[in-house]
């Protein structure tokens, strides 16, 4: 579009191009100013109503506020309740975590009193060995809980998690003790494929033709077959002795030691720290020995002791103490 401007002051005609693209612009700041004046006006007018007190204007204000914060209170109640239902569901948990607790305590043979003193809150404390039932009629009526007292509710299932987990961290480390402690019992057969002999006492010496003291067990197998420690420990002699022939010497701790005679071949040797069950040594009839086979002795604070007290408690097959009966 062309607009031709004439005046007298003019020399000569003027031309003014107008573009399309320019009218829009004209039009789009025309109506950005009149929305700024407009929502300008409405601001100050309702604000002078509402410090004027006006009663359209200030019940306007109060409905609008009030829905929101309605909306947000019920967003509120929604997301306590949610809590409240996942706080129950962790209430169960934790029960059935109880009831697992009482019985793995049980199997450990740990006693209500052992758990006393582990923290310093025993209201919370997990009673495993005393669970009590609960119930009771369903309530009448729902019974919203507070945000206090959702805080509460958390507080003490975080207390009773921490003082869970103690308690079973200390039965785990009693199991583990008292598995170490078995290990280092001499309650391992040393000679599983072996069978029984002359027993731990009195008997006729082969050699002598007196009575003298077998202090340990004889376990007849063939030259050759494995040797087993008994127990873990360190290995304080292993070699050479007049009588035992090839022999080695366990110590357990506690001034427990067993001993292996008449092997054929040492497979430990001294200073070597060997565990339950290990392979050390190979049957033999080296030394005073009359024919192949494991001489095995539990010695306490170098006194002898019956092997079969110890070898019982690990499992020995009573049918082939039986068979032995009588024989020293």
């Amino acid at each position: 579009m062309q607009i031709i401007l004439v005046h007298p002051r003019f020399k000569s005609p003027k031309a003014l191009n107008i573009t399309r693209g320019g009218v829009l612009g004209f039009v789009g700041v025309l109506l950005f100013f009149t929305l700024m004046s407009s929502g300008v006006i409405s601001y100050v007018a309702l604000k002078s109503a509402v410090l004027l007190k006006l009663p359209f204007a200030q019940e306007w204000v109060q409905k609008n506020s009030g829905q929101d914060l309605a909306a947000r209170e019920e967003f509120v109640r929604q997301n306590i309740d949610a809590l409240a239902v996942k706080v129950g569901q962790l209430q169960a948990r934790m029960t059935r975590l109880d009831a697992i607790g009482d019985r793995v305590a049980h199997m450990a043979g740990i006693k209500p009193q052992d758990l006393k003193g582990l923290d310093s809150a025993p209201v919370l404390r997990p009673n495993f060995f005393a669970l009590q039932g609960k119930g009771g009629a369903e309530p009448s009526g729902p019974r919203d809980m507070s945000l206090q007292e959702l805080g509460l509710v958390l507080d003490k299932l975080a207390n009773g998690l921490d003082s869970r987990g103690d308690s079973l961290a200390f039965i785990e480390s009693e199991m583990m003790y008292r598995a170490a402690g078995q290990r280092l019992v001499p309650s391992y057969e040393p000679l599983p494929d072996g069978s029984l002999g002359s027993r731990f006492g009195y008997r006729t010496d082969p050699f002598s033709g007196r009575a003298t003291l077998h202090e340990g067990i004889d376990f007849n197998a063939p030259v050759g077959t494995p040797i087993h420690a008994a127990a873990g420990g360190t290995v304080v002699f292993a070699g050479w002795h007049a009588s035992y022939g090839q022999q080695i010497d366990i110590d357990h701790g506690d001034g427990v030691m067993t001993r292996y005679a008449h092997a054929s071949r040492l497979l430990a040797r001294e200073g070597d720290i060997v565990r339950q069950g290990q392979k050390i040594a190979e049957v033999g009839s080296t030394g005073r020995s009359t024919g192949s086979h494991l001489h095995f002795e539990v010695r306490v604070q170098g006194e002898s002791r019956d092997p079969l007290t110890f070898l019982q408690g690990g499992g020995l097959n009573p049918s082939r103490i039986a068979a032995t009966s009588g024989k020293r």
